[in-house]
């Protein structure tokens, strides 16, 4: 690393390197309350001049708003990025605050079609199964998105909230590079059986919401009270009300793991995030989101900060005490189904 560049990690086995942390791009264009563009936009280029190389969004991200808000600074950095977006959530014309879950050939070939041309390039570097229709072998799902690799339309595949069933029996299919679940210090069901199938067949966790939604950062406290009405995390259980003040409790020893190392709450959730690599022996590239120059600064320098084993100890058993669920129906996250 040099000049504050960050490291770098395989996006699965045999597969590129890219940097060690990637950016999030949802909240550039959804759910987070209101945007700027121009600071996103220049949050883009920051994060690459740092060393970020994969950039996530998916179709559903504004209903296809976030694929084109970044299609021009893909196609001016088209060598240096990689480019990972999603299907699965198709949005009715007549309801597009509503989301059904599609894994079905038709639709994923729709989808794909639909993304390159937002998008604007030719083949998407990594393609993920966003949710899992359970009425649809995984199998059938990844044969048809093995068929868009043979056809030189994606280049990598994904999957995002699997269990590890679902992830083995997609990877007997064609090699998943990335799976992508929410990881953090206040969300840890993976380890328990996603992230050893993941070391075991080679595939790389992308953990989303790293942050905890900005929960972990302490940039708000109760979503109903502190965030704007069309911001997504009023409707997380564990963000307002009762949950959000015995949750606020839970962040004193990050507040004092960040003073000890001179650094903020949230730079010390990163860590912690990208210590996962050492701990559980596998490539881990979290996503945090942001759409400030400076904040891409900030978690990018989290990737240099190592917590010890007595710093570990004591955020250790935070997870475990947080109250509420990450999302009101858990049935379509791995958690739900494991």
């Amino acid at each position: 690393m040099t000049n504050g560049t960050i490291g770098t990690a395989a996006l699965g086995d045999g597969g590129p390197e890219v940097g060690v942390q990637g950016l999030g791009c949802m909240g550039m264009s959804f759910a987070y309350g209101p945007v700027d563009a121009d600071a996103s936009r220049a949050t883009l280029e920051r994060a690459l001049e740092l060393g970020v190389t994969l950039y996530d969004t998916a179709d559903a991200y504004g209903a296809g708003d976030n694929e084109r808000f970044l299609s021009p600074f893909f196609t001016a950095h088209r060598d240096e990025v990689v480019i990972a977006t999603k299907f699965a959530l198709s949005i009715p014309p007549d309801e597009p605050t509503r989301r059904i879950i599609r894994n079905d050939a038709p639709y994923i070939r729709e989808a794909v079609e639909a993304s390159l041309k937002r998008l604007g390039v030719d083949v998407i570097d990594l393609y993920y199964m966003h949710r899992r229709d359970v009425n649809v072998p995984i199998e059938e799902t990844v044969g048809v998105m093995a068929e868009l690799v043979r056809e030189g339309k994606v280049k990598q595949l994904g999957l995002s909230e699997v269990t590890a069933g679902e992830l083995r029996a997609a990877h007997a299919v064609h090699p998943i590079a990335a799976v992508q679940s929410e990881w953090s210090l206040f969300s840890r069901d993976i380890e328990a059986n996603v992230v050893p199938a993941a070391r075991e067949l080679g595939v790389t966790l992308v953990p989303y919401s790293p942050l905890g939604r900005g929960f972990l950062t302490g940039s708000f406290v109760d979503a109903a009270q502190d965030l704007t009405a069309d911001d997504f995390r009023r409707r997380q259980p564990r963000f307002t009300g009762d949950n959000a003040v015995a949750n606020a409790s839970l962040l004193a020893p990050v507040r004092a793991v960040a003073d000890a190392h001179g650094a903020t709450p949230g730079q010390i959730a990163l860590a912690w995030v990208q210590q996962r690599a050492r701990v559980h022996g596998l490539p881990v590239v979290p996503i945090p989101g942001t759409r400030k120059p400076a904040r891409v600064e900030e978690n990018t320098a989290a990737t240099r900060i190592t917590l010890t084993e007595g710093e570990l100890a004591l955020l250790e058993p935070i997870a475990g005490q947080v109250a509420g669920n990450r999302y009101p129906d858990m049935s379509f996250t791995s958690a739900g189904r494991e």
